[in-house]
């Protein structure tokens, strides 16, 4: 509260009335956000340091890759497309990553064997590509248990569940933005830990 201005002088008080000003701070509505003290300093509760630290975690390449695909939704298949105009599997791919800052090569074939690290089925994550049918098709894990790709001539950019015959089509999966996925689990590790009781930041 900011202290009252110096030529102020005090209203003498009435009969009944009390000499002191009134305390606005009583109010629990008047409350709201960090508090600053005299010496300069905000205290921070620790849900809203929490706050301030998830906001401020950079946004993986995964993530703008996956968005990007799955904005594309909707879009025909067109063999050998990279534009909004029509993507093939592996266009859409390139595309999806390219808007995030890692390039990828053009050919599905190509996108697999650019990375020496595979990752299995049972360890995908959102942003890997898992590709199919002896490296004829490629598409992006969404969440777990379904992908977005370019199916084939005659479809469109969509969201798919990972069927059983996919399974079996399956030839592997590769990362990558391999410690973005690492950054982002430590990250939701953090989100799941209790906050502090209370941290003072000095301005």
């Amino acid at each position: 509260m900011c202290p009252p201005p110096a030529s102020a002088a005090p209203t003498p008080a009435g009969p009944g009335e009390s000499r002191h000003s009134p305390d606005t701070n009583s109010d629990p509505d008047t409350k709201s956000g960090p508090e600053t003290n005299a010496a300069g300093s905000i205290t921070l509760t620790g849900p809203e340091v929490k706050r301030i630290q998830q906001k401020r975690a950079p946004k993986p390449a995964w993530k703008t890759a996956l968005r990007f695909a799955m904005h594309q939704r909707g879009i025909p298949y067109v063999w050998g497309g990279t534009s909004r105009s029509g993507y093939d599997c592996s266009g859409l791919m390139l595309r999806a990553y390219q808007k995030a800052g890692v390039h990828l090569p053009r050919t599905a074939a190509e996108q697999y064997n650019a990375f020496s690290r595979k990752i299995s089925w049972n360890h995908l994550k959102p942003g890997d590509l898992v590709f199919f049918s002896g490296l004829g098709h490629v598409g992006m894990i969404s969440k777990p248990g379904y992908m977005v790709h370019a199916p084939h001539s005659g479809d469109v950019v969509k969201e798919e569940k990972l069927s059983d015959w996919r399974r079996q089509a399956f030839v592997g999966a590769v990362r990558p933005d391999r410690e973005g996925v690492r950054q982002w689990r430590e990250l939701q590790k953090r989100r799941d830990d209790p906050a502090p009781s209370m941290l003072t930041a000095t301005l």
